[in-house]
């Protein structure tokens, strides 16, 4: 069974979205980089919405999260 965690994304570098866990952030790790059209077309929104977007991700078990979802 895979697990949820609540995301929220940075910023646009290019085409990808980075993308930190939703703690305060001095609890962050560094920010993750994933391809912003795949995001977009997964919560039905434009790539150039997704900064400051509060998301909810399955996390594989490699650590990568997949199965985005508006929060």
């Amino acid at each position: 069974m895979s697990e949820r965690m609540n995301v929220r994304v940075l910023l646009l570098f290019g085409d990808q979205a980075e993308v930190v866990a939703d703690v305060p952030p001095e609890e962050r790790a560094e920010p993750e980089r994933y391809p912003a059209e795949e995001i977009a077309d997964a919560v039905g929104l434009e790539a150039m919405q997704l900064p400051g977007k509060r998301l909810s991700a399955d996390v594989g078990g490699d650590g990568r999260l997949s199965g985005w979802q508006l929060a």
